[in-house]
């Protein structure tokens, strides 16, 4: 038992510093802001698949903390933090009925508190010139987009998740 412990917070230390490596890809490609938020919930859905959910929320944070602290893409690392998380809680909202409805109060709710906090709190005006600069018909179609990214992110992780434990 000790040594299966043993394997599995390595397996967690050596994922955590894999998605920590992509965050810092966030910085070089700029639609990677995005993206690389995306492919470490990928990873997170390995983790927990193979270590489960408690170990799981201890990598989430990990990742989440040293993102924050050495990546200089505060965005990506904002996106993280808000949504890194989704494939620990996915389960949950999956038996809720209509499960598609409070997936979509969850993202939309979280992208207003996470640009809020970006903006007002943290005092990011990049990130406030860009939401100017884009114009509100940008950014409604931006946050469709990001809806619809969502939901596609939903079924990949679902089928990962699937592939994973076959594999397991």
């Amino acid at each position: 038992m000790r040594r299966r412990a043993g394997r599995e917070i390595a397996l967690c230390g050596v994922m955590a510093a894999l998605a920590v490596t992509v965050m810092f890809l966030g910085t070089l490609i700029p639609i990677a802001t995005f993206v690389c938020p995306m492919l470490c919930m990928m990873v997170l859905s390995f983790v927990l698949t193979m270590v489960g959910r408690k170990l799981a929320w201890v990598w989430y944070v990990a990742v989440a903390v040293l993102s924050l602290l050495l990546v200089p893409d505060k965005e990506a690392c904002t996106v993280f933090v808000f949504f890194g998380y989704y494939p620990i809680v996915k389960p949950w909202f999956d038996r809720r009925r209509p499960s598609f409805l409070w997936k979509l109060v969850l993202f939309n709710v979280l992208i207003f508190l996470m640009y809020g906090l970006l903006i007002w709190v943290l005092g990011l005006q990049s990130v406030a010139e860009d939401l100017q600069e884009a114009g509100t018909v940008i950014t409604v179609i931006t946050l469709i987009l990001g809806n619809v990214t969502l939901f596609m992110l939903d079924v990949l992780l679902g089928r990962f998740g699937a592939l994973a434990k076959r594999k397991r």
